[in-house]
């Protein structure tokens, strides 16, 4: 299953939908908390995340889901990126940091990418 947090709605659907029409099983949340809350941990297979959400912020989620020791491949994604999230991002072990706009396809890419190194 792939897990889709993202605090803005237009994104999150988008993702949502394409997504599911390459064949996922999609479930997507607001925020990191709301993911957090859900149990859906054990369950995800590939997370995609926000980087900056209102709350929990996509890395503050990456700590701790390292911190509970739930290794999810996650594909960061923001409109508001630099050099040192980037690399944060990567020494915590995500598999790929996309700016937005980004092409759905290099998405896709990335999830079967990490869908597949946990197989």
């Amino acid at each position: 299953m792939v897990a889709v947090v993202e605090d803005d709605e237009s994104y999150r659907l988008a993702m949502q939908r394409l997504l599911k029409s390459a064949g996922f099983s999609v479930q997507s949340f607001a925020c990191a908390e709301d993911f957090l809350e859900s149990g859906w941990q054990l369950e995800t297979g590939c997370l995609i995340a926000d980087i900056r959400m209102p709350g929990m912020s996509g890395l503050d989620l990456q700590a701790k889901l390292n911190a509970d020791h739930c290794p999810i491949p996650i594909i960061f994604v923001t409109a508001h990126g630099d050099e040192k999230m980037r690399l944060q991002a990567m020494r915590g072990g995500a598999v790929k940091f996309l700016a937005k706009p980004f092409d759905g396809e290099i998405l896709l890419e990335g999830v079967r990418a990490a869908l597949g190194s946990e197989a």
